[in-house]
């Protein structure tokens, strides 16, 4: 049963013409029908409120029926709409019937025969239209409860590993943990610096093989009940606790270092090596004790040092840094 309150726009430079549209749509039980002159006029109304059904004469002055098809679906992408277009002509033949197909035109009716046809063509349009749009919200839908999910999610949607939200909640509990234990934690941040170098000179795809190996590495590597997690499109991050107050030293992550910077990736193109650079935060139950974003910021601020010198850049939390003081620091060969 045709649904008898979709939106139909009529375009026709001809009143004579538009008034025996309206009166056939109108005899039919249609309800929300509008009128332009001219495509322009059409174009306006449209970007105010869409429709779901477009009859337009294919010759008008300033603007035809192609250009104006044209411009709806430009609009239709912007308002992630379907309308459906059906044209009026007195052309025939195969030749212009391809043309209308090829500029956007969903189907067109020849004047000769529009008494006949116009009804048959408006039903099956609204059918056509409807499915459309019913599809087009239900994929908004579908994206906006995957940007929800995203939003709350706690894994990298790459690598598998606890992303930023994952990380910040863990450090939390970590400073919960030196606190009400007086035991160390202590943060590290791996950088990669030819992050982008990869991704240029290899693309996307083969970068992200090699971010997942340096994942997959990475578990490898750390302690079973330290904890890894992909901060940043080129940056990992790894937390760790100690119920006693344990003497961090870049030296106790060398073994990272070097399985990262002496050890090359296994891609689809080859073998591919990293340049790692790390920084390191170590934490005591010296109060105030910072928050998880505070602790974040402070050591990824060392990874400009670690760049430059090529070594484990460390320092240890004070509270002074909570008034911005620039953080006192240590290096070690890594």
């Amino acid at each position: 049963m045709a649904n008898l309150n979709i939106p139909i726009m009529v375009v026709d430079d001809a009143k004579f013409s538009s008034v025996m549209i309206g009166r056939a749509l109108k005899g039919a039980g249609f309800r929300d029908i509008r009128f332009a002159s001219s495509a322009n006029e059409a174009l306006v109304q449209l970007q105010k409120r869409p429709a779901s059904i477009l009859v337009a004469d294919w010759l008008m002055p300033e603007m035809d029926g192609l250009q104006l098809t044209q411009q709806v679906r430009e609009l239709d992408k912007r308002l992630h709409h379907f309308t459906y277009v059906i044209l009026l002509t007195a052309k025939e033949g195969v030749k212009a019937l391809a043309e209308a197909f090829d500029r956007g035109v969903d189907d067109f009716i020849n004047k000769s025969v529009m008494n006949d046809q116009l009804l048959p063509r408006i039903f099956a349009a609204d059918r056509t239209a409807h499915m459309q749009n019913q599809l087009l919200e239900e994929n908004k839908l579908l994206v906006d409860n995957l940007q929800q999910l995203e939003k709350h999610s706690l894994t990298d949607h790459l690598t598998g590993i606890g992303n930023l939200r994952f990380c910040l909640n863990h450090l939390s509990e970590a400073i919960r943990h030196v606190e009400s234990r007086d035991a160390s934690a202590c943060l590290l941040v791996i950088a990669l610096q030819n992050a982008k170098q990869i991704e240029q000179q290899r693309g996307l795809a083969i970068y992200n093989e090699v971010a997942k190996g340096v994942a997959r590495r990475l578990q490898q590597l750390i302690r079973p009940l330290d904890i890894i997690t992909r901060t940043g499109d080129d940056q990992f991050s790894i937390i760790t606790t100690h119920l006693h107050d344990e003497q961090y030293t870049p030296k106790s992550f060398r073994r990272i270092y070097e399985g990262l910077n002496l050890k090359a990736f296994k891609s689809s193109v080859g073998y591919i090596s990293i340049k790692a650079a790390m920084s390191m935060c170590i934490l005591t139950n010296t109060p105030p004790l910072p928050t998880a974003e505070q602790l974040l910021v402070v050591t990824r601020k060392m990874l400009q040092k670690s760049c430059e010198t090529g070594l484990i850049t460390a320092t240890q939390w004070n509270p002074g840094m909570l008034k911005k003081k620039p953080p006192q620091s240590e290096t070690t060969s890594s």
